[in-house]
């Protein structure tokens, strides 16, 4: 699991360096013009819907071994068991990581817009808040259900 777990955070990284290292400190757009930094924002808001499906169905799959262990009353689905934990905790993991990732994003963007892409009043930082929340909420459920799992 470890192995796992590890294994995605140097795939996220290497994007990140690739990506992110590219953009960063540069201007994205010189327009004066709010509707970059509410394109940027609903892109967050996407991400954060995906990263909150991605969690949702895997605890699912998650709980799913344990509906079918608890419907055969028996111990000979073990296997079904580990398998359906074991999914589940990476597509918790993935949604938790995509979260992560996008709040980083968004925030790298904002570091690039100027003061006049900003309406008067108007703080971005609340959609990346809530991105950074459900990121961690995640990390706390795999953490809660690798606690909690029945070996």
């Amino acid at each position: 699991m470890l192995a796992v777990i590890a294994l995605w955070v140097t795939f996220i990284v290497t994007l990140y360096v690739r990506f992110i290292g590219r953009c960063k400190g540069e201007v994205v757009s010189d327009l004066k013009d709010p509707r970059v930094l509410f394109a940027a924002e609903r892109t967050l808001l996407a991400w954060n819907r995906t990263s909150i499906g991605l969690i949702a169905f895997g605890f699912v799959i998650e709980r799913t071994g344990l509906l079918i262990r608890a419907i055969e009353q028996t111990s000979s689905r073990d296997s079904l068991h580990s398998s359906t934990f074991f999914l589940g905790m990476c597509f918790i993991i993935l949604g938790a990581i995509c979260a992560a990732v996008s709040s980083y994003q968004y925030a790298a963007i904002l570091k690039t817009l100027t003061q006049a892409e900003f309406p008067e009043g108007y703080s971005p930082r609340w959609g990346l808040a809530v991105n950074i929340i459900v990121a961690l909420l995640g990390l706390a459920l795999v953490v809660t259900l690798y606690g909690v799992s029945p070996s």
